[in-house]
């Protein structure tokens, strides 16, 4: 049941079918076991489809304008700690002309949670190829396919000093549910990216990692300390051979799960080389999801505190600052 404390009472307008409805629904039931009290939470968003989302959300919220949202939000922290802040936004919106406010809001580490819709395409816009477009998808502003190679949304997040990194898709509830409880209690910024179908502008684009009968063999579940097993019965699994994951039949190769690649959501290096079978293809390497990378860190919000403090100065302090020699008259 969806709680009612959660969910607004506006009537939710994305085309019927898309994966944000299944998004909107796991995070409005979730919201009441990890904040009880609505008023203590805010959501806020930018520009696209999935921008809408604080209207349907029963808090505070602000729509706020192109790939600005971590902008907003940062300033929304810094003037009010005690509340729980989360940014909705796209795979246009978050990458492209907000991928510098992405990039700072990361490496600040602001206890913030950032859910990253993705579905490779601009929707709300009707179709153009946005930065995670994969190459040589054809569409109506790349007719003979795309030639730009995509943004790499969790390796760019790991580049910038990200503190907590994961991917899910819309379709899988148990997953998704995991992986936001565990954003929530994180302290510090945590982007979460969202494999989300758009059925009218690139439907099943990521049908192999949703698929019933194919996921199995085109997606990898992360838990941490686990080996990476895959493949119907798990019989196939990745290790390492120096720095490069390569894919083993358990049945057929002479090895066993003690050779394989043990899942270590705390090991940087290894995060990076997940990040990159993003870049390999999804037919030979499975596609990982779940949290791929996790550290402690001081908070922005702890540090802009103390050097506030520590920078107050007091009034005699302030008039010679005023008056003295780095001051002029115009």
């Amino acid at each position: 049941m969806v709680s009612s404390s959660y969910a607004s009472n506006l009537e939710v307008r994305w085309c019927p079918g898309c994966g944000d409805y299944s998004i909107l629904r796991r995070v409005q039931s979730l919201m009441g076991s990890l904040e009880p009290d609505p008023s203590s939470v805010v959501f806020v968003s930018g520009i696209g489809c999935s921008s809408r989302f604080p209207y349907y959300m029963d808090t505070y919220g602000l729509h706020g304008i192109h790939g600005r949202a971590p902008a907003i939000a940062t300033g929304v922290k810094l003037a009010n700690k005690a509340l729980s802040v989360w940014v909705v936004t796209g795979d246009g919106d978050a990458l492209s002309i907000g991928g510098n406010h992405l990039i700072h809001l990361l490496r600040r580490n602001l206890d913030i949670n950032v859910l990253l819709f993705n579905n490779e395409i601009y929707g709300l816009t009707k179709g153009q190829y946005s930065p995670t477009s994969p190459l040589g998808k054809k569409n109506k502003t790349a007719l003979s396919g795309v030639i730009e190679v995509p943004v790499n949304p969790l390796a760019l997040a790991l580049g910038a000093s990200g503190t907590f990194i994961a991917r899910v898709i819309d379709t899988d509830a148990k997953l998704m549910d995991e992986v936001l409880t565990l954003a929530h209690a994180h302290s510090g910024t945590s982007l979460i990216e969202i494999y989300q179908n758009c059925n009218v502008f690139n439907d099943k684009a990521f049908d192999l990692f949703s698929n019933k009968k194919l996921r199995a063999d085109f997606s990898i579940r992360l838990e941490h300390g686990r080996p990476l097993l895959f493949g119907d019965g798990n019989r196939k699994g990745l290790r390492l051979e120096g720095l490069a994951p390569c894919v083993v039949d358990l049945e057929k190769n002479d090895v066993s799960i003690s050779d394989l690649w043990i899942h270590d959501m705390y090991d940087k290096t290894k995060a990076y080389l997940l990040t990159q079978i993003f870049d390999r293809p999804a037919e030979v390497f499975p596609r990982p999801f779940g949290v791929f990378y996790t550290e402690d860190r001081s908070t922005y919000e702890e540090a802009f505190d103390q050097n506030d403090k520590d920078s107050k100065p007091d009034e005699d302090r302030l008039q010679g600052f005023l008056k003295g020699s780095g001051s002029w008259s115009v």
